[in-house]
């Protein structure tokens, strides 16, 4: 190891105070002769230096917040003269460690000390581990040398042999702090002064690789967010070009959403939740999701109408003018609308505003069977208001996102349909027509028409709020119309909130109407035809309205109108008719074959389904309006001991429990109807309904059952032209039932001359057309003897023979 000896004769030297700096041994430093303590050591060594005794000598000492250390550094002052600054200055290089000791007396204006001088010895040779430490002392010193670009002092470096000297090069580190220098100079062993200058060197080294790599992670995100800033305004540069090319304006295509959102005509909620979005937008990065949900939101909001409205068209008179021309029929729809906009042009003259924030919105249910107008009324009704009309189809719909919209963290998201039509019809009152609202479906993604709750609610819906948007939306002033087939199938919760118009079908004379007025130039249109060139007569639109079609609405005879109009102009085309043609009832069965419905009181008696005893004919309602049902009873043999009552043609449990009511009550009462029961006891009685492949059910068939059990028991036929309608209790009565016009206009239609109907129906009766009334016979009941009566013709066999 390294010892360290004492001179025997103490050094007088002057002090050369150092304020935060440090000199090591081996240094050539510049000092600055302008500081009076610097100036005054210099001086003072000068003075006492011998003629030829050699260089001044001086005290390097340390001084930090006024107190000196208590090693320094013997110096000798080389040269005496200007600094690179023009400045007076000295260079003094350090000789070697000097212990102070007590102070002493000398020349000059200095603080003259005594000193120790320190000297160093190792053994020769050097141990291993000195010699290991040596190089990896070169070796980090040669590669923080590399990283600075000093070359030249590399070599120097790897020239230096000795131990202490090496480590005290470490002095020109400029990362060194005054403290560890200060500690490099009181470390007397040169081995452990050059362990302690390399362990601080490699701090340094791991230091500077830390920096260096989070300077480089800086400066790559510095360069990549400059070259994205570039490009984008690269980008900008050219789409402004473009826009300039096109002749498009400023604004056109602009990602400033602030500015779009400020110039927005926006209500001052919607505006502050779309200035919020702008923040969050502005806050984000370019790479992050959200910014396109922010922006595909944004985009939807602007685009919505939020305050364009269309005038109401107050020609009341010609509104009604309008619905007429466009429909023939009808009446109840065309009175609802223009009730409407009757009130609200009363409201408009006397300067009345809005009613409790709403406006005067109408939520109307059109129901009825198909083919009778419902769809194509929502087009009528915008037409005569002067709105924008849009057609929602609701058909199949089993999710409630499709109402109210989806929320916004799902990928993909949209607003509900509800908001996609107000957007679509550019304006915040326009018609928007629920397409076929029976037929919504509900499953684990939750129910449609639930969500169309609010929405149909005159009382809520001006606050309507979409998931997507999240913000409210005032429905109160759009014409909402809803279409249904079957009343059955919507939700009472959501029927409430409707006003219901039934639509139960035409009448003959309204087809021929509708058939001449509207069907007949649309596929004289289609079928590439001149208004003159095929002409049908009325009676010809007759024959095809009551012989080819037996429908509530018109959809089938369009059908064959247009089956006809096809076939004369192929027959044209072919050179086998000339036109103009005109086409007579007769020309029907050549042109499209027989016809499909004959009226059963046109068939000849024997051909009858009541030609014999034991069939009646009721009336009933189904999806597609009304329709004749006809009910047979048989009774089965004696010998074959099938007791009982048995039923067939897919029957519900209410219309199986109206046979059985029927049954006990013919029972009970055959003695007063002096009708054979006894026999019912031992032999099976059946009912059967033709037309098995269709689901029945209803109580509405109940007197029908009744007067088939008579008519077999009776042996008396059911006459041909009465079909009838009610339901029966165990005394006999008839209650009312539902559906009277429908089951009124189905009898016309079926050639049906007289009509038995409950007495407390007899009001529904207001409803059936007037020219409908005239040519049935209705005769209201209370009893089913009543029923029996008008029913029954007179007996042509005895009682017992028939039984």
């Amino acid at each position: 190891m390294a010892s360290e000896s004492m001179a025997s004769a103490p050094l007088a030297l002057p002090v050369l105070p150092l304020d935060d700096e440090v000199v090591l041994p081996g240094m050539v430093v510049p000092l600055d002769l302008s500081d009076n303590d610097v100036r005054a050591a210099v001086e003072a060594a000068q003075a006492a230096a011998r003629p030829g005794g050699g260089k001044p000598r001086v005290l390097l000492v340390p001084r930090v917040d006024g107190t000196y250390a208590g090693t320094g550094v013997l110096g000798t002052v080389e040269q005496v003269g200007r600094l690179s600054d023009g400045d007076p200055g000295a260079l003094v290089r350090g000789r070697g460690r000097v212990r102070i000791g007590a102070g002493t007396t000398g020349p000059g204006a200095a603080l003259w000390v005594e000193g120790t001088a320190v000297e160093e010895t190792l053994p020769d040779p050097l141990p291993g581990s000195v010699t290991e430490l040596v190089k990896e002392y070169k070796a980090l010193a040669t590669t923080w040398l590399k990283k600075r670009g000093a070359w030249q002092v590399v070599d120097r470096v790897q020239q230096i042999d000795g131990v202490g000297a090496l480590a005290d090069n470490s002095g020109y580190s400029p990362f060194l702090t005054v403290a560890q220098r200060i500690e490099l100079l009181e470390t007397a062993d040169p081995v452990a002064r050059l362990r302690l200058a390399t362990a601080q060197l490699r701090e340094h080294l791991a230091e500077q690789d830390v920096a260096e790599t989070i300077a480089k992670d800086v400066q790559e995100g510095v360069d990549k967010q400059q070259r994205e800033f570039l490009l984008r305004r690269q980008l900008e540069a050219v789409r402004k070009e473009l826009r300039e090319l096109n002749g498009e304006t400023e604004g056109d295509g602009s990602d400033d959403y602030r500015a779009r959102v400020e110039a927005a005509d926006l209500p001052g909620k919607v505006r502050e939740a779309a200035l919020k979005e702008v923040e969050k937008l502005e806050r984000s990065s370019d790479q992050s999701p959200e910014g396109s949900w922010i922006r595909t939101w944004l985009d939807t909001v602007l685009e919505l109408p939020w305050n364009e409205r269309t005038e109401d068209r107050y020609d009341i008179r010609g509104a009604r003018a309008v619905l007429d021309a466009e429909h023939a029929g009808l009446d109840d729809v065309k009175e609802r609308i223009t009730e409407y906009l009757a009130v609200r042009k009363r409201r408009a003259d006397r300067g009345l505003g809005v009613v409790g924030g709403r406006r005067g919105g109408a939520v109307l249910a059109l129901v009825g069977p198909p083919g009778v107008g419902k769809t194509s009324l929502g087009e009528s009704v915008a037409h005569a208001m002067g709105r924008e009309f849009v057609r929602v189809a609701l058909g199949g719909v089993r999710d409630e996102a499709e109402i109210r919209g989806h929320r916004r963290t799902y990928v993909g998201a949209l607003p509900g349909r509800i908001v996609r039509a107000i957007k679509e019809a550019g304006s915040m009152n326009p018609v928007v027509l629920l397409d076929e609202i029976d037929k919504v479906g509900s499953d684990f993604r939750g129910d449609p028409a639930a969500a169309l709750l609010e929405v149909l609610d005159p009382a809520q819906n001006h606050t309507f709020r979409d998931h997507y948007l999240e913000v409210e939306l005032d429905l109160s002033d759009v014409v909402f119309l809803a279409t249904a087939n079957v009343l059955e199938s919507i939700p009472e919760a959501l029927l409430d909130r409707m006003e219901l118009v039934r639509l139960d079908g035409y009448t003959e004379d309204e087809k021929v109407v509708i058939a001449r007025d509207h069907l007949l130039p649309r596929q004289l249109e289609r079928a590439g035809l001149e208004p003159g060139e095929v002409v049908l007569e009325e009676a010809s639109l007759r024959k095809l309205a009551g012989e080819y079609t037996r429908e509530a609405g018109v959809r089938t005879l369009e059908r064959s109108i247009s089956r006809l109009l096809r076939k004369v102009a192929a027959q044209h085309e072919l050179g086998d008719r000339e036109l103009p043609f005109t086409v007579r009832p007769e020309d029907l069965r050549e042109l499209i074959g027989r016809p499909h419905h004959v009226p059963e009181s046109a068939q000849d008696p024997a051909e009858r389904r009541t030609s014999v005893p034991g069939v009646a004919t009721g009336l009933a309602v189904t999806g597609a309006g009304g329709d004749v049902l006809f009910v047979e009873a048989s009774l089965a043999d004696p010998e074959t001991g099938a007791a009982g009552l048995t039923l067939t043609g897919q029957l519900g449990d209410v219309m199986k429990e109206s046979a059985q009511i029927a049954l006990s009550f013919l029972r009970s009462h055959g003695a007063e109807l002096e009708l054979p029961v006894t026999g019912l006891k031992d032999r099976g009685v059946h009912i059967h309904f033709p037309a098995g492949a269709v689901p029945k059910d209803g109580p509405s068939a109940g007197i029908t059952m009744t007067t088939a059990l008579a008519s077999l028991l009776s042996g008396r036929l059911v006459r041909t032209d009465v079909a009838m309608t009610g339901e029966v209790s165990l005394t006999g009565r008839v209650l009312p039932i539902g559906g009277v016009k429908q089951k009124l206009l189905a009898a016309h239609r079926a050639g049906i001359t007289t009509v038995v109907i409950p007495k407390r129906n007899e009001a529904d009766l207001d409803d059936v057309p007037a020219e409908i009334l005239e040519k049935l016979e209705v005769h209201p009941v209370t009893d089913v003897r009543q029923v029996l009566e008008i029913a029954l013709a007179p007996a042509e066999v005895p009682v017992g023979v028939a039984a």
